[in-house]
C-alpha cells in the first residue's frame, strides 16, 4: 500500500475518532511516530487533545522537542503528567537511583511510578486515547489492532499508524517539515527515559535501544500490554 493510500486512511481514522469520541486525547510521546499525529491533528483541525508523560528522566533533546513542538502547534497545548514525588521518593529508596538496571521486576517498577500512575491520571474520565504504535516495531505489537478496546484502562485504544512502516513515517516528517526529536539523526529510532535508552547499531531492530538488557520479547513499559482480549466496536 502506498503512503498516500495510508495517509488517507489515518485521515479518516482520525476523523472518525473526533466525530465519535470528542473526549478523546492523543498520547504524545514525542516519537517521530507522534509528530506524525500531533501535525495532522493540527492541520486537519480536528481539536483532538494530547498529553505527555514526562518521568523526570528524559533526555535533553526531548525537552528541547517538546519546547519546538510548543511555538510551532500554539494551539494545540500538550498536557503534561509527572510522576507522584513521594511514589518516586519511595521506589528509589527501596531501589536506588538506578535500580531498574538490577532486574525486570525493577524495571517494571520504575515504569508503574514513572509512567503507568500518571497515565492513568492522564485518561481518567475519557473514553478513547491515541497512540502512534507501528506492528514493525516491536515482537509484542504484531497482533494489535487500529481499534481496540483497552480493557486495563477501561476505554478504547486506537493506532492510526499501525500499518505504516519507518520510512512512511520519516516520508511523512520530511514532506511536511514536522519537528522530531534531534536524537533519531544519532541514530536512537526509538527514545525514553535517558538510562533506559541507546543508539542502535546497523540492522538492529528499531527497538533494540530500548531496555538493551532484557529479551526483546517482553520489552515493553506496561503503557501497552494488554490485560484482556475482550474488544469492543469504536
Amino acid at each position: 500500500m502506498s503512503l498516500e493510500a495510508k495517509l488517507d486512511a489515518t485521515v479518516a481514522c482520525l476523523r472518525t475518532i473526533a466525530a465519535a469520541h470528542p473526549d478523546a486525547v492523543l498520547a504524545n510521546s514525542y516519537g517521530a511516530e507522534d509528530m506524525v499525529l500531533t501535525d495532522l491533528i493540527a492541520r486537519l483541525g480536528l481539536g483532538i487533545a494530547a498529553f505527555s508523560l514526562d518521568t523526570g528522566r528524559l533526555p535533553a533533546e526531548t525537552y528541547d522537542l517538546m519546547q519546538r513542538v510548543e511555538e510551532r502547534y500554539p494551539s494545540h497545548p500538550v498536557a503534561v503528567y509527572f510522576p507522584q514525588a513521594a511514589a518516586v521518593e519511595q521506589y528509589v529508596g527501596l531501589h536506588g537511583i538506578n535500580g531498574f538496571y538490577r532486574s525486570v521486576d525493577a524495571r517494571k517498577s520504575c515504569c508503574q511510578v514513572r509512567k503507568l500512575e500518571p497515565l492513568r491520571r492522564a485518561l481518567a474520565g475519557r473514553s478513547a486515547w491515541i497512540t502512534g504504535l507501528r506492528r514493525e516495531q516491536s515482537p509484542t505489537r504484531q497482533d494489535l489492532q487500529v481499534s481496540e478496546y483497552d480493557a486495563d484502562n477501561g476505554l478504547q485504544k486506537f493506532s492510526p499508524l499501525l500499518d505504516w512502516s519507518e520510512r512512511d513515517v520519516w516520508d511523512y516528517l520530511r514532506a511536511h517539515e514536522v519537528p522530531y526529536n534531534a536524537l533519531h539523526d544519532r541514530h536512537y529510532p526509538s527514545i525514553g527515559c535517558a538510562p533506559c535508552t541507546r543508539a542502535i547499531s546497523v540492522g538492529e531492530d528499531v527497538r533494540a535501544g530500548r531496555w538493551w538488557w532484557e529479551n526483546p520479547d517482553s520489552k515493553e513499559c506496561g503503557l501497552h500490554v494488554k490485560a484482556s482480549p475482550l474488544k469492543r466496536p469504536a
